[in-house]
């Protein structure tokens, strides 16, 4: 028995100059099932990556193997367009997939997770309060954040010039108009008179066709870890999120940040689904 690809439709063409194909996987020219590929906008020379959108194989036909020979005839064709990279994104029941992306060679970058808030916002600890951040301030996070942000995509596949434009393009989209970007805030958390950490907190789709606020950073200062700051900051984020009228709340979180990842679970953060990536050679 043969696994192929075989196409079932024509090529896409994106606005943003990204491509994407469906396939028909077929065995010995029989239709078994359909995978999706496509190219991700580039971030510059070098930067080009593909993404499998989705596999299926019809439940007749599972447990043979046809899933893993059409995913690794989708990295051929996305080497053939031009990808150094391949990412893929499944639900975390999903263990079948799990289990064909580590034996694939794929690594886990990062998950998104999201959280449904009550009705009443929580209370902040006595002595914390929160304040709008500086323009003076603002410089220096926009700077240092980004050198941080870049430095983590290059711990997880990037080269450093990859990186650093990935973390110019994402900065520069979520805060088009910097501290005066509509539907963005930007605070600094004191407590007891002194600055101990900062959120960045925005509005973006969460889950699939359902907007809410996001967060996009949140920080302790360093020296002031470990004293219960982060979670402050995180219970900050559901005030204000219910203020702007959203019960909804998301994050983007890297594997093997292990003190964030539990920190989003105690407080009923669920994962919604796990990215993982494999460098195409």
């Amino acid at each position: 028995m043969t696994t192929t690809l075989r196409p079932d439709g024509p090529l896409q063409r994106e606005a943003d100059g990204a491509r994407s194909r469906t396939y028909l996987v077929c065995d010995n020219s029989r239709p078994v099932g359909t995978i999706e590929i496509a190219t991700l906008p580039s971030l510059g020379p070098g930067t080009a990556a593909g993404t499998i959108r989705s596999l299926r194989i019809d439940e007749a036909d599972r447990r043979r193997g046809r899933g893993t020979v059409a995913a690794l005839a989708a990295e051929e064709v996305l080497r053939g367009w031009g990808c150094a990279q391949v990412q893929a994104s499944v639900p975390p029941a999903a263990a079948g997939a799990a289990r064909l992306a580590t034996a694939l060679g794929y690594t886990e970058r990062s998950r998104s997770m999201a959280k449904t808030l009550g009705d009443r916002p929580p209370a902040l600890p006595d002595g914390a309060r929160a304040r709008p951040m500086t323009g003076a301030e603002y410089a220096v996070w926009w700077e240092t954040g980004l050198l941080g942000y870049a430095r983590s995509w290059a711990e997880r596949g990037l080269t450093e010039a990859q990186a650093r434009a990935k973390a110019e393009a994402d900065r520069t989209a979520g805060l088009p108009e910097g501290l005066a970007t509509r539907g963005v805030r930007l605070l600094v958390l004191e407590y007891a008179g002194e600055r101990v950490g900062h959120l960045y907190l925005g509005r973006r789709e969460v889950l699939p066709g359902e907007p809410g606020a996001y967060v996009y950073e949140v920080e302790t200062v360093e020296g002031r870890r470990g004293e219960g700051h982060g979670r402050t900051l995180m219970l900050l984020a559901e005030r204000c999120a219910l203020e702007d009228g959203t019960r909804l709340l998301g994050l983007h979180v890297f594997a093997g940040n292990a003190p964030a990842l539990g920190l989003y679970t105690s407080l009923g953060y669920r994962t919604e689904a796990v990215h993982w990536f494999k460098q195409l050679l």
